[in-house]
């Protein structure tokens, strides 16, 4: 735990098969520091057993999100139960849509369940008018966007970022909120490797622009364990965000680093 406020990880992922078991994780947050993490499905993985295990398990430290293959026609009773097996919320893509009548269906399940929804794409899909017709369809249920906006790491895109401007436009709606993550995602790595700090921090005005539009009551740190190995590492990916939003509040920092994930997921 952190001297000041505990610290929770919201976007991690462990698999006995592919990245890493949970006890590496373990590991890692206790070196780190981090109290609890919030176990996010890999994308394609529907066999959500393990990570619910793992939650089971550790209940005092991990929280599940899982995956359901939406164009299924159980899809919506899968996840009812799943969510009666101990899910705390589901991941979904911007594009992903229900068979039937009722295309939003599998997120409208979701809202019934009060499960928040983890959300991953692209800067265009975000800011997309069809993303904001399910925003606006489900008003009390919580939506989080992953990656600030942004499955690439880092994007293509540089100041004044106008595609990122349009994604955190998103927050004129109280029930979206938007994960940052370590600044391999978003700095690129300077050459040759200079010492102590890797980046550009130029980059780092996305951090502060999602703060601008978001407040600290809406934004949520995860790492992204494992793939933050191949960047800065699980230590660095919290420490460098910290030191950035030194100057803010105990209170924003403790938001942003915390208690905003264990609101939504706790």
């Amino acid at each position: 735990m952190s001297d000041q406020f505990p610290v929770i990880d919201s976007h991690v992922h462990v698999a006995p098969n592919w990245y890493e078991p949970v006890e590496t994780l373990l590991f890692h947050m206790d070196a780190a520091g981090v109290d609890k993490a919030v176990l996010v499905q890999q994308q394609g993985q529907f066999d959500n057993r393990y990570i619910l295990e793992c939650a089971w398990n550790y209940s005092d430290r991990l929280y599940a999100v899982v995956l359901v293959d939406v164009t299924q026609p159980d899809a919506l009773d899968r996840l009812r139960d799943l969510a009666e097996q101990g899910a705390h919320g589901i991941r979904l893509r911007p594009t992903d849509r229900s068979p039937g009548d009722d295309p939003l269906a599998i997120w409208r399940q979701a809202a019934a369940l009060s499960l928040p929804i983890s959300c991953v794409g692209s800067l265009e899909l975000f800011s997309s008018p069809e993303f904001v017709q399910i925003v606006e369809a489900i008003p009390n249920t919580t939506i989080i966007i992953e990656h600030l906006g942004s499955a690439n790491a880092p994007d293509d895109e540089g100041a004044p970022y106008p595609r990122r401007r349009q994604v955190f436009d998103l927050a004129r709606y109280p029930n979206v909120a938007i994960k940052f993550h370590g600044l391999g995602e978003i700095c690129p790595r300077l050459l040759p490797f200079p010492q102590p700090f890797p980046f550009d921090r130029t980059y780092l005005a996305l951090f502060d622009l999602a703060y601008e539009m978001f407040g600290a009551d809406r934004m949520i740190w995860g790492s992204d364990f494992p793939p933050v190995s191949g960047r800065e590492g699980y230590l660095n990916a919290l420490r460098w965000p910290r030191e950035h939003f030194s100057t803010l509040s105990t209170t924003d920092q403790a938001a942003l680093f915390g208690a905003n994930a264990l609101r939504i997921y706790g």
